[in-house]
């Protein structure tokens, strides 16, 4: 069977949770399909096969809202032509050409990540946009995934007849006992507050930053572990906040290097104002870390404690609970958190082709 998937920048070693989300879950099904993923040029730092994935590179723009829309256009052109047994389409923005492909008789499963159109990074027109994006895209796919079950549940009942909840998963801890690369950021072992992601506005790094400067202990850094999305008024202001706050802002880092800031962070926050089933998140509680997350309705799904919950936007509240919880004595924590393998989800997703195809 072969498999065509579009929708993400692509992988190895392109941020972002769908580019995780897609370079887990495809390389622990390499085995079983024939693979191939549509990657964005402008994006793109490797060759183009990836343990038995093979790469087609096409073109975009880095613009804000055209890059993905030009991208999936040239992406379902291509699909047309080959018509693979099952076309994979990641986000709601790029099922807008979902209708073509169904024009052509090819079959489709759709991954509802998160409603983008919530983001405070769009314009009024561009939310409108993509609530129309929503629409188009889930009434056309065959097959829809939900990395968020409160998402699919507010659905009518005719689309999540075809839906199913697969969330995002995990794979097993590295152990890292070397610790010369936090050494080389100007860390230390269990001294700095971690967070990760893209610098956009829906992160909440703002905000984190500002509680940050509020705290007493000067001796806990703050460490965030990710690069710019697109250059913005945004993005300048807060290397400008960072800088001036003496927060480290490391840019990108690969899977390695995020395996040894989890291993030695003394705690992990995850401010965002919008998310969808957040990796970070679930790779914090697989590093056994003690871990604050903004109270919004995806990160709450995940089952923390109570007071493992800050409120979302709140400089005062969040700054709290990192004083309350840097004051303690570092310790590991054991969560009663069933998250699943990669690989057991890979599973869950081969069900979901062989129903599509049929």
């Amino acid at each position: 069977m072969k498999i065509y998937v579009f929708g993400t920048r692509g992988f190895p070693n392109i941020q972002g949770g769908v580019e995780k989300h897609c370079e887990e879950l495809y390389t622990s099904m390499s085995d079983t399909y024939e693979i191939t993923v549509f990657r964005r040029k402008p994006f793109v730092k490797s060759n183009t096969t990836y343990k038995k994935i093979h790469f087609i590179d096409l073109p975009t723009v880095k613009t804000k809202g055209l890059e993905a829309f030009l991208h999936s256009f040239l992406c379902v052109l291509y699909c047309i032509i080959k018509r693979p047994d099952i076309t994979h389409v990641h986000n709601i923005g790029p099922g807008l050409f979902i209708p073509l492909l169904k024009m052509v008789g090819l079959k489709v499963v759709l991954t509802y990540h998160s409603p983008n159109y919530e983001h405070s990074k769009w314009s009024y027109l561009a939310k409108k946009g993509l609530k129309i994006c929503e629409f188009i895209a889930t009434k056309g796919a065959d097959k829809i995934i939900f990395v968020n079950k409160i998402q699919l549940q507010k659905f009518n009942p005719v689309i999540q007849a075809k839906s199913v909840h697969i969330p995002n998963g995990i794979k097993k801890k590295k152990e890292i006992k070397d610790n010369s690369f936090i050494k080389s950021l100007g860390l230390s072992p269990f001294q700095y507050i971690l967070s990760v992601g893209r610098i956009t506005p829906e992160k909440g790094f703002d905000y984190l930053i500002k509680a940050y400067n509020l705290i007493k202990n000067k001796s806990i850094k703050l460490v965030i572990a990710g690069g710019c999305d697109h250059s913005s008024a945004y993005a300048k202001q807060l290397i400008h906040e960072a800088d001036k706050s003496q927060v480290i802002l490391t840019n990108y880092m690969n899977e390695e290097q995020l395996n040894h800031l989890y291993t030695y962070a003394r705690l992990f926050v995850l401010p965002s104002f919008n998310e969808g089933y957040p990796i970070v998140l679930i790779e914090a509680i697989n590093y056994q870390k003690p871990i604050l997350a903004s109270n919004i309705e995806a990160n709450k799904s995940i089952g923390l404690a109570k007071e493992q919950y800050f409120e979302v936007g709140s400089v005062n509240d969040l700054k709290n609970k990192i004083e309350n919880e840097i004051n303690k004595e570092y310790t590991d924590i054991i969560y009663n958190i069933n998250i699943p393998t990669w690989k057991e989800i890979a599973n869950l997703v081969t069900n979901i082709y062989s129903q599509a195809a049929n």
